[in-house]
């Protein structure tokens, strides 16, 4: 796939893009300098369907599943979503900052969201994630990594990195040796 990140507008290039409410501007003086990835599936255990693009925008229905009159009226999102077939969807521009980190620290800085760049993949703890995401992934990295020379590929974190105890995802079943590898690739 080739992408490119456009920097004045904070968009990648080549991907579908479904801008949400939930961001806002970045602390003054504070450029991105952390990736961070997660894994999302909604309803819980489940792939496919609106739902986690629903709940970027605000847009997730309470009554349609149980676990989601639990989450109902969160404000969330995450700068991109790679699908189980490798679909990049972008719902944060890169200089704002998207809600995906929550209470969360690293190397001694707080609110991570303030400096990172979250990537959700859709997948869970214990399903193993598609050949497709680790290249759309790398793909993505790759043009961030192009676009802002503070980021870099020692940078790149899960969210039970910055969330320890409270959170687990991209889980076990997250392969971070191909994902490596895929990003080192030309």
């Amino acid at each position: 796939m080739n992408l490119s990140v456009h920097v004045a507008t904070g968009m990648l290039e080549g991907v579908r893009q479904v801008l949400c409410p939930h961001c806002d501007e970045r602390p003054s003086g504070v450029p991105a300098d952390l990736i961070v990835v997660h894994g999302i599936s909604l309803p819980p255990g489940e792939f496919g369907g609106p739902w986690i693009e629903r709940l970027f925008t605000g847009n997730l229905p309470r009554d349609t599943h149980p676990y989601f009159a639990e989450i109902h009226g969160r404000r969330v999102s995450a700068h991109l979503l790679i699908r189980r077939d490798g679909e990049i969807v972008q719902f944060v521009p890169f200089h704002l900052r998207a809600w995906h980190a929550g209470v969360s620290e690293y190397q001694g800085r707080s609110a991570c969201n303030d400096f990172s760049i979250g990537i959700e993949l859709e997948g869970t703890d214990d399903v193993p994630y598609t050949s497709a995401q680790y290249t759309s992934a790398a793909d993505a990295i790759r043009s961030l990594l192009a676009a802002y020379p503070q980021l870099s590929a020692d940078r790149i974190v899960g969210h039970s990195d910055i969330a320890p105890g409270r959170k687990t995802d991209p889980g076990p079943s997250f392969d971070w040796g191909q994902l490596r590898s895929s990003i080192a690739r030309v």
